[in-house]
């Protein structure tokens, strides 16, 4: 896996005639929302029409999003072909997903499944992880791993098998193990950056043309926390 490109602060990860995989940072927006701020699909869409001298518009897909606060793996299509067949790859879970979390309390177990019904609250933008079927609440999924002890904090390598609303975020908190930075999901004290300690560290699909498998790893931000990993 090569870095591509860093124009625009842009890290390209994977590029190909069907789809195009960065790396997101704190911050970045994937899709245009109510703050009208610039999304991470529009500077995408630049760095293709630069990079090709594509004149007109150019055509980029959303596939899936990423909270705003976290970083890591995002896939976008370039083609229409391309974005019918990932959107089904993702709508069916046929794709690997794994995260890093960085948290201040151990879980009780080393290694778990935990499964929860979340209902999310449209009003404030949080989800609920309840242990028992609640009304229009969905069932999440996930297995942890605390794959490193650091000074102050513990390290989770987290594979994802349901796409729930802040899931991740949700489910950790109500274990007691809130993600670093994460005010909204009960961590006491924010990240300088404003950005939570959640990284989508490697993703594993099937091409939605070529039929290759595609393993994608994102590097860590940056910062001293995730660079003692």
């Amino acid at each position: 896996m090569k870095e591509l490109s860093n124009k625009n602060n842009l890290q390209v990860l994977h590029e190909d005639n069907h789809i195009i995989v960065v790396n997101k940072r704190v911050g970045d927006l994937v899709q245009g929302d109510k703050t009208g701020d610039k999304p991470l699909s529009e500077v995408v869409k630049e760095y293709i029409k630069n990079k090709y001298n594509k004149p007109g518009e150019v055509f980029l897909g959303v596939v899936h999003r990423l909270d705003r606060p976290t970083t890591g793996i995002v896939v976008f299509a370039r083609t229409s072909k391309a974005l019918t067949r990932l959107n089904e790859l993702f709508k069916n879970r046929e794709t690997q997903k794994t995260y890093w979390a960085i948290v201040k309390n151990k879980p009780l177990k080393k290694e778990d499944k935990l499964i929860h019904f979340i209902k999310r609250n449209e009003k404030n933008n949080t989800s609920k992880a309840h242990i028992k079927e609640v009304p229009d609440s969905k069932i999440a999924s996930l297995d942890y791993t605390v794959f490193k002890e650091l000074t102050n904090y513990f390290a989770l390598e987290i594979n994802l098998h349901t796409g729930r609303h802040h899931q991740i975020r949700a489910q950790l908190a109500s274990i007691g193990s809130p993600i670093k930075g994460d005010l909204k999901y009960g961590f006491d004290r924010s990240n300088p950056d404003g950005g939570i300690h959640l990284h989508a560290r490697k993703l594993v699909f099937i091409h939605p043309v070529s039929k290759e498998e595609i393993k994608i790893i994102a590097p860590v931000p940056n910062e001293v926390i995730w660079n003692a990993l």
